[in-house]
């Protein structure tokens, strides 16, 4: 009989660290589940714990050169949720499903990472422990996930579960984005055309102005030509500095959200925006509420899901939130109330959560709530379109405008000086 440490969570999603003697790894798991704990990590103690750890470092040190730091793409995921779902609903074993989904991708990060999760659980580890060590692969949410099914022998759901998640998560960050690329792509057309006019045509009026002796021009066309020998001979060029802008613009941006009150400050600033801060502030809610409805679907004690939904939301209003709400269940308070006092979500929201702590179907109350806020963030985003047309066009139609004009103002009095002085 051998000694295994384990760590565990109990059923108010407190963490336990003990001791117990099994036969093998698999009757450890067994007996801390009968306890009535989730396992989240079973090793032997002593010189073979030594060995295993020993053992799982070497896939770490090569994962991390896999993929050359870049993640796995959501549609790919995807699919290799759903097949080693299927796999798993037609009874192959766990490694025996991991070989033949490797052979069957693309040279990559995900069949490097395939490769080294063979390993590791060929050698004795479970496939959610040997995911963990490559979180550039699959994130603490699929971890965790896995580690469900697999606690409640019911990976192929979960999995499917699963797969079905991403897919509604890539589907409503894809209609955010989409609603993105219309006016940018408009945009940065509309300011070449007239970075282009100003830089090469508006010297050319410069020099037919002084040909024929304009000695002042008027404020507009003077305000034109001040802007295009700023864009051509300022120090440095303003050619440049308009190309360089939006790096320096983003890498600030970058730069601020390292820390945790400048990602705060920007978060809320962007929730305030008007149509646009109620896209972001919907698909902040319908992500966030997914993927918590999801972790309780799949048997993840309630405060680790908060901890993870919370770890994942990708919105620090929402993260300090759901933070105060971890806090106030572990203090024995319902879902609702931190959810209500925190005054960051509408009130059906509250409401459903609500019913969803009484009646018991928590999850199916949050699938709701994500489901219908799907629904509004379609609408705002069309919205976001129909207004954006109008409103480009007419900033466009006054840039062009206010270039014409100025452009031909002087060219008028010089009409009107000739045709007098003909008479």
């Amino acid at each position: 009989m051998a000694i295994f440490v384990y760590e565990a969570l109990n059923s108010s999603g407190q963490e336990v660290k003990d001791e117990l003697e099994a036969p093998n790894k698999e009757e450890a798991v067994a007996k801390v589940r009968s306890l009535g704990y989730f396992p989240t990590k079973v090793v032997e103690k002593g010189g073979k714990k030594k060995l295993g750890a020993k053992a799982a470092s070497g896939p770490r040190k090569k994962a991390a050169g896999a993929g050359f730091g870049l993640g796995v793409k959501t549609k790919v995921l995807t699919q290799f949720t759903r097949q080693l779902s299927t796999l798993q609903d037609a009874g192959l074993p766990i490694l025996r499903s991991i070989k033949i989904l490797e052979q069957q991708q693309k040279p990559g990060m995900l069949k490097n990472v395939l490769n080294q999760i063979g390993e590791d659980v060929e050698g004795g580890s479970t496939l959610s422990e040997a995911m963990s060590r490559h979180p550039k692969a699959f994130n603490r949410l699929y971890c965790n996930m896995v580690a469900a099914g697999e606690a409640g022998g019911v990976l192929d759901v979960i999995l499917q579960r699963l797969a079905d998640f991403l897919e509604k998560a890539q589907k409503l960050k894809s209609k955010v984005t989409g609603a993105m690329i219309y006016p940018v792509v408009v945009i940065t057309i509309a300011m070449t055309i007239t970075l282009l006019i100003v830089i090469f045509l508006v010297p050319q009026f410069e020099k037919i102005f002084k040909d024929f002796g304009v000695e002042k021009l008027p404020g507009p066309t003077q305000f034109l030509v001040d802007v295009s020998n700023w864009l051509i001979a300022g120090q440095p060029p303003g050619w440049f500095v308009v190309i360089i802008s939006p790096f320096i613009i983003f890498g600030t941006y970058k730069l601020i959200r390292q820390a945790y009150v400048g990602r705060y400050i920007l978060d809320t600033i962007t929730l305030k925006i008007p149509v646009m801060g109620g896209i972001v502030s919907k698909s902040g809610i319908a992500r966030f509420t997914r993927t918590l409805g999801t972790l309780i679907a799949a048997g993840v004690p309630i405060l680790e899901a908060i901890k993870i939904t919370r770890d994942t939301t990708g919105n620090e209003v929402y993260a300090s939130m759901l933070n105060k709400v971890h806090d106030s269940i572990r203090e024995g308070d319902s879902f609702a109330n931190p959810l209500r006092a925190s005054k960051t979500v509408d009130s059906i929201v509250v409401n459903m959560v609500d019913v969803g702590e009484e009646t018991g179907e928590l999850d199916k109350m949050l699938y709701k709530v994500a489901d219908n806020y799907d629904d509004e963030v379609d609408t705002l985003v069309a919205s976001l379109v129909s207004l954006l047309e109008p409103i480009l066009v007419v900033v466009l139609g006054g840039i062009v405008g206010f270039i014409v004009v100025a452009l031909y103002m002087p060219m008028i009095s010089l009409i009107q000086s000739l045709t007098g002085g003909g008479a």
